[in-house]
């Protein structure tokens, strides 16, 4: 009762084998989040107490509101969700199906990485920059008061250099390496695995643990 009926993204999750009683936890955990509005606002995540001290908070609430991530548009961000587009973005942390064949597994994973790309591609332009390395692997390590800023940046280039000679191979001592595209994110994230890595905790779902 009250859970939206015959939504397309509701139709997709229950095609994916997720039961009726998970829609029904995540309907209640909307409307505990939207304070039983219709729509969720960035703001309503601020009363979430497993996010506030997560370093990478903002990227992470971003996440929800990026309209690739909704399946949108190609840029930009979202001025608030409702019940379908948070559907929509709980699809991409939903876990393995026993019965998913070779396809539909491969689908499944590179849904997953999409999604975290996004996370790191800041600007929309489909490449992971440097600098955006570097944003993410200083948010990620500013907790640590051990941890200095150049430091942050010196680990944030070395993984930037491993990926281009894992894309792109031996490169020439003029050649650039602009940025990490999502086929180099494939390459980078081959036999690591993010299918039951990528959970979010905050939305306290069974079936959820946390998220990297």
């Amino acid at each position: 009762p009250g859970v939206p009926q015959g939504s397309a993204p509701v139709t997709s999750l229950l095609s994916l084998a997720v039961t009726s009683e998970q829609i029904e936890h995540l309907h209640r955990r909307f409307k505990q989040l939207s304070q039983d509005q219709l729509t969720i606002r960035k703001e309503n995540f601020d009363s979430i107490p497993d996010l506030e001290f997560n370093p990478i908070r903002g990227k992470i609430v971003h996440a929800f509101f990026d309209k690739r991530n909704l399946r949108q548009e190609s840029d930009g961000l979202a001025e608030e969700i409702n019940f379908e587009d948070f559907l929509t973005i709980m699809s991409y942390f939903r876990p393995i199906e026993m019965n998913m064949d070779e396809e539909q597994l491969d689908r499944f994973r590179k849904e997953k990485l999409k999604f975290l790309f996004h996370m790191y591609d800041s600007d929309h332009d489909g490449k992971i920059t440097l600098q955006e390395y570097r944003n993410v692997v200083e948010e990620l390590l500013s907790g640590n008061p051990h941890l200095e800023k150049e430091s942050a940046r010196s680990i944030a280039d070395g993984a930037m250099m491993e990926a281009a000679s894992i894309c792109v191979g031996q490169m020439g001592p003029d050649q650039v390496y602009e940025g990490i595209t999502f086929e180099d994110f494939l390459k980078m994230w081959q036999g690591i695995d993010i299918e039951t890595k990528m959970h979010v905790r905050f939305l306290n779902v069974d079936t959820i643990a946390h998220c990297y």
